[in-house]
């Protein structure tokens, strides 16, 4: 059981963008017009603004994208720290494109931070320019070693991205958050290093409360199928079988032959219950059910897991640390093990 964890949520924004078509030729709709004026501007002022100095006494304006990496931001910065959001609940990082209010915030921040290994595939180029005049890390991308990390089985050269679904590798990215917080802020290092701490002592305790919770599923029965291929190295950590609709990014799209494959292995294994993503369309996934019910085989859906996106703001789910504590109560009473007593703010799953 985790004792005192504080799940307590940290706001994020969520924005768009799209394109539409007419007479099968490309048709400039507003938000294309706009994705096309932040790309210019995105030029314009990376070139033009010089680095800002930060002004004494003023908490360090940090822009995350991802919602994972503002709730690690806020956790280590405590008061010395103002953060934005760039990606709220529900939204993809696999596709996010910045919007011209992301250049004007991310142009006048103190320390950008950003996730990398391809997961915010759309905003590479731009960060890359960002690093040339401002302070921007790649948080995941440099703080583990490749040897941790696992391949995309879609593009060998690559590694996959979701490295938060293992407390005990996120830990290594809140480290190296620390560390860029010390490089902007030097003078505020041991409110840094001891919100670290106690930070990562919740960790410990959350690993340990997935691993009791996540023992409890009969072996046979370790087996959790999902819209997109993202719990791998939770799938390492905690000795579960992962197996999902969609690859790695949510860009590749899941092929008849693998819907078909997916409902073969569940009817086969008699598999009882499979799960959707609170970031990801739940098309695929009802195809799965509907395609094992044809086989006479009936397959339910465990519960909404959060992948790529943190749940909403003010809620235990939109924090890390709540995201993951429900993620693994909802997998263990779903595959039929005992959540037990879950994190505080973190409701009792229903089987």
């Amino acid at each position: 059981m985790i004792r005192g964890m504080d799940v307590s949520a940290h706001p994020g924004t969520q924005t768009r963008a799209g394109a539409a078509t007419a007479f099968g030729r490309p048709r400039r709709t507003g938000q294309a017009w706009l994705g096309a004026l932040a790309a210019v501007l995105a030029v314009l002022l990376v070139t033009a603004l010089p680095a800002r100095a930060q002004p004494s006494g003023e908490p360090l304006d940090v822009v995350a994208t991802t919602g994972m990496l503002g709730d690690a931001i806020k956790a280590v910065g405590g008061e010395r720290v103002s953060v934005t959001t760039l990606m709220g609940p529900g939204v993809d990082p696999h596709t996010y494109r910045q919007t011209r209010s992301d250049i004007g915030r991310l142009t006048r921040a103190d320390l950008v931070v950003w996730h990398g290994l391809n997961l915010e595939a759309q905003l590479e180029k731009l960060m890359h320019d960002l690093a040339r005049r401002q302070r921007v890390v790649a948080l995941a991308e440099t703080a583990l070693p490749r040897a941790d990390l696992l391949a995309d089985e879609d593009y060998p050269d690559r590694y996959d991205p979701h490295v938060w679904m293992d407390p005990s590798l996120w830990e290594r990215v809140v480290q190296a958050a620390r560390d860029a917080l010390i490089d902007a802020e030097p003078a505020s290092r041991a409110v840094f290093e001891a919100n670290a701490r106690a930070y990562q002592l919740k960790l410990d305790e959350l690993d340990d409360y997935s691993r009791k919770v996540l023992e409890s599923v009969p072996p046979k029965g370790r087996v959790l199928v999902t819209a997109h291929d993202a719990f791998r190295y939770f799938g390492r950590a905690y000795g579960y079988e992962v197996l999902g609709i969609q690859g790695i990014s949510t860009e590749s799209e899941a092929s008849l032959h693998q819907v078909e494959r997916l409902v073969g292995e569940l009817a086969k294994r008699q598999i009882g219950a499979i799960f959707v993503e609170s970031s990801v369309s739940e098309r695929n996934v009802r195809a799965l059910v509907e395609g094992a019910a044809a086989r006479g085989h009936t397959v339910r859906v465990g519960g909404e897991l959060y992948s790529d996106a943190m749940g909403a703001p003010d809620t235990p789910e939109g924090t890390y640390l709540g995201m993951i504590a429900h993620n693994v109560s909802t997998i263990a009473c779903a595959l039929g093990g005992d959540a037990g007593q879950p994190p505080a703010g973190v409701a009792p799953c229903k089987k």
